[in-house]
């Protein structure tokens, strides 16, 4: 009788081992990962979030736009169109987080260089400063590729707009007046639906480096 739940139990150890060792091989060939959560506005910190918005629980997505770039192109959502994107807000006269933060929107470039899905957007919060000359200088010395990175200019008020209750970025309201400022060093992942997939401290590497593993499961997501 030992000997027989002896046998029994390497027999349990065995194929313990063995369904293990399948899960194992099935979770890698299946690659799961969960999604990558859709952020709605009463998902995120009240203070990042227009008074308006707060309670919205679904269907957010970023407004339309139209914002003139380093070329003096006008680029609106649909230069964005079935893109998936990372967008930020800069200006170049900063001195103090700007430059990590580009340094990392170049990272990323380099990245997704050859990857058509990619793309990035960055929104100058200075624009009577960053005039289209100015962000050409800044995207030459910076190595901006035009083809996968927009710096990008316009009314100060509709881009203070899109950074509050659009990308849901930054914590003061802002009126953008003259006198205004807002900063942030937020990067966030938008969608091929124009949906926020992901918020990053662009001045942590550690946070580029999980942005640029989010990128990756979320070109995933239109795979399956």
């Amino acid at each position: 009788m030992l000997s027989f739940f002896s046998a029994y139990k390497k027999f349990a150890i065995v194929f313990a081992i063995i369904s293990l060792v399948i899960i194992s091989i099935i979770y890698n060939i299946l690659d799961v990962e969960a999604p990558l959560p859709i952020y709605q506005p009463a998902q995120v910190a009240q203070d990042l979030v227009d008074t308006s918005l707060i309670d919205v629980k679904k269907y957010h997505k970023i407004a339309d736009f139209s914002l003139t770039n380093q070329n003096g192109k006008t680029i609106t959502q649909d230069d964005y169109k079935d893109k998936i994107y990372v967008a930020d807000f800069f200006f170049t006269t900063c001195q103090t987080i700007c430059p990590i933060m580009t340094q990392h929107m170049e990272q990323i470039q380099q990245e997704i260089l050859n990857d058509d899905e990619v793309m990035l957007l960055s929104h100058t919060v200075t624009p009577e400063i960053d005039t289209v000359a100015q962000l050409k200088r800044y995207a030459i010395a910076k190595g901006v590729n035009d083809s996968k990175w927009n710096l990008v200019t316009g009314s100060k008020k509709a881009i203070y707009e899109l950074a509050r209750k659009s990308y849901l970025a930054v914590k003061t309201t802002g009126n953008g007046d003259a006198y205004d400022m807002i900063h942030t060093e937020n990067f966030m992942l938008i969608d091929k639906k124009r949906q926020i997939r992901g918020f990053y401290d662009g001045t942590d590497p550690e946070a580029i480096d999980k942005l640029l593993n989010d990128i990756s499961n979320l070109k995933k997501e239109y795979k399956k």
